[in-house]
């Protein structure tokens, strides 16, 4: 068998190896260890990788050992035993479920992270893949958060906040500007903003002006580096609550008009339209109310279908 330079197989896909090559299924290996079919089917392609041979082969139904399974399969029984034995036992997340949350890099910077031990617990460990694309729940993702105005066709979703808009910038820059905050003083400085400049446009429509970005201004890819680039006073940005809070309540940034618009997208918790694992309802339990939804709207999200009260 080829395997990496490492010594040792990464452990805690090997207790998903064994369960699923006893029981001949992904799906009753899910069940017996608490985490979901994705979840299971991810540890085995990962322990697959770092051996370079194909320990299942995948049946319409279940799954059965290879050769090579096979004779993998007895020596990490004997190595599980020995782990067993140990004084220090490994025990892999036996009394946590992975569940699979794909979300974009601004939201688990500037929102997430800092909730992550509430959003866990002592029962959920999150498994977090951090991209832009739409989330394909096929891959095994259980939930994701994104950015639209939806709904989207396959899957249900539920903006997570309502985002009041303003402009915001370092406490410096906005002394330069000074006391008259109309869109022609805003103007005088870099306009910062992410792939979708929309906000900005609705903003200065207001007063009758048609934005149109300039040499000066600056777009990056996702709005945490909107932020970091207004907090070092390379330009002006949209607030976009609860994202743009920590910066404000820090005094990183400020304030500078007191007119707000109502964002034209929403962040979304999106769902799959089947049905959801238990740990998953969960999660989508705890996203929401850290996001301040209602009992009511959260039963609605987590119901197993479409139907509503």
């Amino acid at each position: 068998m080829v395997h990496s330079s490492q010594t040792l197989p990464p452990l805690d896909t090997l207790e998903a190896f064994a369960s699923a090559a006893r029981l001949g299924s992904f799906s009753a290996a899910a069940e017996e260890s608490g985490i979901t079919h994705g979840a299971v089917s991810r540890q085995i392609s990962r322990l697959e990788r770092w051996l370079g041979v194909r320990l299942f082969a995948r049946q319409a139904r279940g799954v059965s050992l290879t050769p090579e399974g096979m004779r993998f399969f007895a020596r990490a029984q004997e190595a599980l035993a020995l782990l067993s034995d140990t004084d220090e036992r490994w025990i892999p997340r036996r009394h946590k479920t992975t569940v699979r949350l794909s979300l974009t890099p601004s939201v688990a910077s500037l929102w997430l992270f800092s909730r992550l031990p509430k959003l866990e617990g002592d029962d959920i460990h999150l498994d977090l893949v951090l991209e832009h694309r739409l989330a394909d729940f096929g891959e095994g993702t259980d939930l994701a958060i994104r950015c639209g105005k939806g709904p989207w066709a396959g899957v249900r979703a539920v903006p997570l906040w309502h985002e009041k808009s303003f402009p915001i910038a370092p406490p410096a820059l906005a002394a330069r500007i000074g006391s008259d905050c109309s869109s022609q003083a805003l103007l005088t400085a870099p306009i910062l903003h992410d792939s979708n400049i929309e906000g900005w446009r609705r903003w200065f429509a207001a007063d009758g002006i048609e934005y149109l970005p300039r040499g000066q201004d600056r777009r990056f890819e996702d709005y945490n580096l909107v932020i970091d680039a207004c907090v070092q006073g390379v330009g002006i940005a949209l607030a976009r609550p609860p994202l743009s809070d920590a910066a404000l309540a820090s005094g990183r940034l400020v304030q500078l008009s007191q007119r707000w618009l109502d964002y034209h997208v929403s962040f979304h918790l999106v769902r799959p339209d089947g049905a959801l694992s238990g740990p998953s309802v969960e999660l989508a339990r705890r996203l929401l109310y850290e996001a301040g939804h209602d009992k009511a709207s959260i039963a609605a999200f987590t119901a197993p279908s479409r139907a509503r009260a």
